[in-house]
């Protein structure tokens, strides 16, 4: 799907990455051609009037595990970066081909291949092929690989083939059967549990690792204070390393699993209140580098069972940028910043050439009323699952228009 005739977006308020402007922008053959306040629709231009709303690059959504494209494009997500557990997993290069062509021309998939057979965590995948097959990292998956020997191997391979490695950072030995964080909570609700330090010895293997190798590793969620201390010791020291989280961790502790509600399940688990008191921190100093909706939709199936029997995750596509907006209406983030969490980063982690409006990239644009107000409501979500742990909630934020490449979708 190509842009048939240059576009126009008049009258808004646009996101970059030194600040909110007002102006207008110009989308010609799937490009930004001009931005600015002195930029106005020339003969044959479509025209679409912002009337004020943020014009802001399309999100990219970091390490999903489902692909619901009606729930994306509702959140705004033009391109999402799918993790490699799926059925069967993507360790082979003719499962990531097929997969970086499903959701276009409307959605970009961007496969992340598994960086060991199967995801057992014991041998390599075929990680060549499947970057030339259109993996654009490589991922651990749910799990942490425990060998330390498959782990460095990788990160060299990683290394020598410009991937960035995207891990799970929590010590297996210690999480297995682990339902919650170790605690107070977990332990008047008699829920099996983990420590927190669980996280903290994954991270500190794996930076070491990254330090010795020059690989770039994104940990795709950091949970607790002292994951937090690591990665602020680890970057001061220069190593490639980044991080993210999901909403869920920055406004939910494990309170909110005290009436068993199978929803808050996530993993890895909700923290204590001083953990997320540390991510809202690490979100205002720079130490979280992404923030993605860890869109796990679950069925009930999967979800209406016994606390510690159901499996985790969350439906957070439709969530992602009203819970990040609510983060600047906190004061905690500025604009430019909630969308340098949502899409520069992220875009580039992947070395894709979208996540920020600047002539010449790619025309993947939001238009966003940001004080749009709703009520979060899982009985009308767009996503294969409705399990969301803010259901009922209040939100403001709503995409009002989504442009991928140019066009209008």
């Amino acid at each position: 799907m190509k842009q048939a005739q240059p576009l126009t977006i008049t009258g808004g308020q646009i996101v970059t990455p030194s600040g909110v402007v007002h102006g207008s922008v110009r989308l010609v053959d799937g490009l930004i051609a001009a931005i600015g306040a002195d930029v106005s629709p020339q003969d044959g231009d479509a025209v679409i009037e912002a009337r004020g709303m943020l014009i802001a690059p399309g999100i990219v959504d970091l390490g999903v595990f489902a692909i619901d494209k009606p729930a994306f494009h509702f959140g705004g997500i033009t391109r999402a970066a799918l993790m490699p557990d799926q059925s069967p997993p993507l360790d082979y290069p003719s499962r990531v081909a097929y997969v970086a062509k499903s959701g276009k021309p409307d959605l970009w998939v961007h496969p992340l291949a598994a960086a060991t057979r199967s995801l057992e965590g014991a041998e390599l995948a075929e990680i060549a092929l499947m970057r030339d097959a259109g993996a654009r990292g490589v991922a651990t998956g749910r799990s942490w690989i425990a060998d330390s020997g498959v782990m460095l191997r990788l990160c060299q391979y990683a290394a020598m083939l410009d991937l960035t490695v995207i891990t799970h950072p929590e010590d297996a030995a210690l999480t297995t059967g682990a339902a919650a964080t170790a605690g107070e909570i977990a332990t008047r609700l008699g829920l099996p549990s983990a420590p927190a330090e669980a996280e903290e010895l994954a991270l500190a293997r794996d930076i070491v690792l990254a330090e010795m190798t020059g690989a770039r590793v994104h940990f795709r969620q950091v949970t607790t204070a002292a994951g937090f201390a690591a990665m602020r010791a680890a970057k001061a020291r220069g190593v490639r390393v980044t991080c993210g989280i999901t909403p869920a961790h920055l406004l939910l502790s494990d309170l909110a699993t005290a009436d068993f509600r199978t929803f808050t399940r996530l993993s890895p688990p909700l923290r204590s209140e001083a953990d997320r008191q540390a991510a809202r921190e690490a979100v205002a100093d720079g130490t979280i580098d992404v923030i993605g909706s860890g869109h796990d939709p679950r069925g009930p199936e999967d979800k209406r069972l016994p606390f510690a029997d159901a499996e985790p995750g969350m439906a957070g596509a439709e969530t992602l940028l009203a819970m990040v907006l609510g983060l600047v209406r906190d004061e905690l983030i500025d604009v430019p910043r909630a969308f340098d969490l949502l899409a520069a980063t992220p875009a580039a982690l992947l070395g894709v050439d979208v996540g920020v409006i600047e002539v010449g990239r790619e025309a993947d644009i939001a238009l966003v009323d940001a004080d749009a107000p709703w009520v979060i409501n899982r009985a009308k979500m767009e996503a294969t699952g409705d399990n969301t742990p803010f259901d009922r909630q209040g939100a403001q934020g709503r995409v009002r228009a989504l442009i991928k490449g140019g066009v209008k979708v």
